[in-house]
């Protein structure tokens, strides 16, 4: 490809190494604690999911930030990465890959893009439907409490649950839009769909380069929006959700430093983590479990259950696809009684019992 082969650094090449340099700057500061818990007494009195969710409907919530990873859509299908025997990175020996990771290193992608396609066609936004936890962070929105959603996930779902792109932040990127490696072209995601779906090598128009959605592979920089906005983001934010991740992959989860010490911080998520469960822990909350049964609870406790089924049946009729009828169904269908019209009914994911 143009441009591999001349001497010095490229464009790209310089990107990365001040990337390195800001990631390990991020994941410093993170440690250092942007905020320190200086505080004498408990931000609230029962630090238990318990105590939150009557503090939640006695005192309410004004400014909520929710961070998310791949656990809020393994109820949707898709795998995480990390979970033994069923992560994503456990179940790629298909691909033949040096490492699992190399299937999102940069380096790798470029010398070899066919098994990240063949990913990309089977993860693909539109394959799965939004959970429950994706329309409460709508319905936290559509109550004017969500000032944003930071997301590490690339599956498009808060996007299909209809929240507006300008309350998120997709930390990792998107498939929404995808540029040329080269020249830097851009491409809509209905031209990446076709050659993904075609089981054709995305190449530029003009160079010939590698077309690429915008999902942040390894050795490449983050959105600017994930640098810029938080510091506004997090001021007089008075409760931060974490569901779905274990903080485990940087800068993403130095985000949590981003709270105020008067912020309380909820974590759900199917595994302690350490940084949660500290002796002197004013303003932290495990709920060690699933994270669309949290929904439900949180729902139940504030009285929105009712809304948020209702929305998620709405929603949910719009991904019901029409029934193809054959020659031998039109002809059943004309023998019967034109007396009633026949209602399909669309499937609903109600809350777990």
């Amino acid at each position: 490809m143009s441009g591999r082969d001349s001497p010095g650094p490229s464009g790209r090449e310089s990107q990365e190494v001040l990337e390195t340099i800001r990631v390990s700057l991020t994941n410093l500061f993170s440690r250092l604690a942007l905020h320190p818990d200086q505080s004498a007494s408990k931000v609230i009195p029962d630090l238990s999911f318990d105590g939150f969710l009557s503090h939640w409907k006695s005192n309410g919530f004004k400014k909520i930030v929710t961070m998310v990873g791949a656990g809020i859509s393994t109820s949707a299908g898709i795998p995480d990465f990390r979970t033994p025997g069923s992560g994503l990175y456990d179940n790629l020996q298909k691909y033949n890959l040096p490492h699992p990771t190399d299937i999102f290193e940069l380096d790798y992608f470029i010398e070899n893009p066919k098994p990240f396609y063949a990913l990309a066609k089977e993860l693909y936004p539109g394959n799965f439907r939004p959970t429950p936890v994706h329309y409460f962070i709508r319905l936290l929105n559509e109550k004017n409490l969500l000032v944003r959603h930071y997301t590490q996930n690339i599956d498009s779902l808060e996007r299909l649950a209809g929240l507006p792109e300008e309350k998120m932040v997709e930390a990792h990127g998107t498939f929404h839009t995808n540029h040329c490696l080269e020249c830097g072209l851009e491409f809509s995601k209905e031209w990446m769909k076709e050659k993904i779906f075609s089981d054709t090598i995305p190449l530029c128009d003009a160079c010939n380069g590698i077309v690429k959605p915008d999902i942040v592979f390894f050795g490449e920089g983050m959105p600017d929006k994930f640098y810029d906005m938080p510091a506004e983001d997090f001021k007089n934010c008075d409760l931060l959700i974490v569901m779905g991740t274990s903080l485990e992959v940087y800068p993403f989860a130095s985000l949590v430093g981003h709270a105020e010490p008067n912020c309380l911080r909820v974590l759900i998520n199917r595994t302690s983590i350490d940084k949660f469960g500290s002796p002197t822990n004013k303003r932290d909350i495990n709920f060690i479990g699933d994270c669309d049964d949290a929904v439900w609870k949180m729902a139940e406790a504030l009285g929105w259950s009712d809304e948020l089924k209702a929305l998620i049946k709405k929603e949910g009729s719009k991904f019901e696809k029409p029934k193809v009828r054959t020659s031998d169904n039109k002809h059943n269908d004309d023998k019967k009684p034109k007396t009633s019209r026949e209602v399909p009914q669309s499937n609903q994911i109600e809350k777990k019992s």
